[in-house]
């Protein structure tokens, strides 16, 4: 189905009705949980409009088993969604969010603007605190770019898709977790590369993908650093200096965008 707005979305991860939940959770939650720093109850204030939690994914909703070893428990997936009134904030929004629910969280931020539905989706990897069981270790923040469900590039539009839930793994809820995460993943890498692949080609896992996403997110700020250097330097034999590091690092950037 075509996609133009966020009811359109929703429609098509075609979650079963047994899965739907759709009720307002309310900001009074996190402030009595007690893990909001005093930023990030000026952002649950100010940014966030609203939240509903759209659907639960469990054995007892849907056919997939849970999954337990030493490091994970994923017995169940929740799947929030966040209007927003700023998107400023936003991933401080998702790291208290992420910290406040105990349960593997897909978070869907929406925002319209000029009458465009807008939206972002995170994940995190949740892992059990080895020094104290009943904490949890969030790891991996992944984020898309906001996309606009009005005017989505071919590789947004196919990302969307992929996101039916009946294109998503059902081995167990661990599997199914990250077949949403491979997917973000899969998007942010096509941003560089230019198409939108579930597999990098067959050259790289998922987790190798994330791992190259990162290194070209800090070359990007170490060229940006020296760029502002070479701007400043008046010496020619250090702008010669500069200008070469620059290009190595240009070099390097794109070898990792060709291997995404």
């Amino acid at each position: 189905m075509d996609i133009h707005n966020l009811e359109d979305f929703l429609d098509s991860l075609q979650v079963p009705a047994s899965c739907q939940l759709n009720k307002p959770v309310y900001k009074k939650m996190f402030l009595d949980m007690g893990a909001l720093d005093a930023t990030d109850r000026t952002c649950l204030k100010d940014d966030v409009s609203k939240i509903r939690w759209l659907y639960t994914f469990k054995p007892g909703t849907i056919n997939i088993p849970a999954y337990k070893d030493s490091d994970r428990e994923y017995e169940e997936v929740a799947v929030l969604l966040i209007d927003l009134n700023s998107r400023a904030r936003m991933k401080r929004i998702a790291g208290f969010i992420q910290r406040s629910i105990p349960y593997p969280l897909v978070l869907i931020f929406s925002d319209n603007i000029e009458g465009k539905d807008c939206l972002s989706i995170s994940l995190a990897d949740k892992r059990i605190n080895q020094a104290d069981k009943e904490k949890w270790v969030i790891e991996d923040i992944v984020f898309t770019d906001w996309i606009s469900l009005k005017e989505q590039t071919d590789e947004e539009a196919t990302f969307l898709q992929s996101l039916s839930i009946n294109n998503l793994s059902f081995k167990d809820f661990w599997e199914f977790y990250k077949s949403f995460t491979e997917r973000v993943i899969a998007i942010n890498c096509a941003e560089h590369s230019g198409s939108f692949m579930l597999d990098g080609a067959g050259k790289t896992e998922p987790a190798d993908r994330l791992g190259k996403l990162k290194e070209l997110e800090r070359l990007e700020v170490k060229k940006a650093e020296l760029a502002n250097k070479l701007k400043k330097e008046k010496q020619m034999g250090r702008q010669v200096d500069l200008n070469t590091k620059i290009k190595q690092i240009k070099d390097q950037m794109s070898a990792i965008k060709g291997s995404l």
